[in-house]
């Protein structure tokens, strides 16, 4: 800055002045503080100026695997609108670690973001819940519920919607054997998926069955090939996500199963070239970026001293080939 100063013939002050945007500058001032940042190459001390605003416009995302496509949907949507709204967004990988989860928050936390963004591997994780509390910044949930000391935002799916017009479809066709390959219970969208489940089939009179594992393939591998070894398989199955659908469609192609033929099946969130697959695949559907721009107009809005609400986005049901009646 002392450099800038002197070529552009100003005050070091005059030169922050203009780098901040103050509006008491001249025309002849800020042109020339200008040409000489340009002519030098200069780049202000971004940690610096935030130290003086109190704020450093930047928004830490935590998600617990970077890899599941929605993710990814997700923290795009929230970048673009907080980029608009003049912040950078930070985001780390936590791999389906709690562990890391509670780290990646106290480091976030240390760079002075000033608020967070978390999809935690776990809800019931004590270290990220005392990481969250001892933040200090303000916090939005996606898709998560958290039991800590201070109200804080969520942007909340309704899968109990998309999954209770699955199982009547199902019903309807004479289904009597649900299955659904479903994530942990310790985090809201596998807890909420399977606690439908049971109450639709319990009304229906139908049987419900849930596997609950990781979201990963291995676990979509294993569930699915226990499933269609019984004496009785399921005739229907659910796959709790796009990266358990993979080991489910491993599964179904080594035991020979025809799909609608032997076995109907749903995955829930849309895949990528999923329509291209023969049938096209009946799913449970969500808006994720439009989840990620909500998760980040909650955050925008309580850093502009609003208070924590929650954000509820709606889940729907497409019906396609890849279901038909009961054999």
């Amino acid at each position: 800055m002392q450099e800038v100063a002197k070529r552009a013939g100003v005050a070091p002050s005059s030169v922050s002045r203009v780098l901040s945007g103050h509006p008491n500058v001249s025309a002849v001032m800020r042109n020339r503080v200008i040409d000489a940042v340009s002519a030098l190459g200069y780049e202000p001390d971004l940690l610096a100026q935030s130290l003086r605003r109190g704020a450093s416009m930047t928004i830490g995302f935590v998600v617990a695997n970077i890899s599941n496509p929605l993710i990814s949907e997700i923290a795009l949507g929230a970048e673009t609108c907080l980029q608009a709204a003049g912040y950078s967004m930070l985001l780390t990988n936590s791999m389906n670690s709690p562990a890391l989860d509670a780290e990646h928050i106290r480091l976030l936390t240390q760079r002075r973001v000033d608020g967070l963004l978390l999809s935690i591997s776990s809800e019931d994780s004590q270290v990220t819940i005392d990481a969250v509390n001892k933040s200090g910044v303000p916090v939005v949930l996606v898709d998560r519920e958290l039991n800590v000391d201070r109200p804080v935002s969520a942007v909340i799916a309704e899968h109990d919607t998309g999954i209770a017009e699955a199982v009547r479809h199902l019903a309807s066709l004479g289904h009597t054997r649900i299955a659904l390959v479903n994530g942990p219970s310790d985090v809201r969208p596998a807890r909420d998926r399977a606690a439908t489940l049971r109450r639709v089939s319990r009304q229906l009179g139908i049987s419900a069955i849930v596997r609950s594992g990781e979201f990963t393939t291995e676990h979509g591998e294993q569930a699915t090939d226990s499933l269609l070894s019984q004496t009785s398989p399921p005739t229907a199955i659910v796959a709790g996500s796009n990266q358990i659908l993979v080991g489910v469609l491993r599964q179904i192609r080594k035991h020979h199963v025809r799909i609608p033929d032997d076995l109907s099946l749903v995955t829930c969130d849309e895949v990528p070239l999923a329509e291209f697959l023969v049938p096209p695949l009946a799913t449970i559907e969500r808006d994720h970026h439009q989840m990620g721009v909500f998760a980040a107009e909650l955050l925008l809005e309580s850093l502009s001293g609003s208070r924590p609400r929650i954000q509820r986005v709606p889940t729907t049901y497409i019906p396609t080939a890849s279901v038909n009646a009961a054999s």
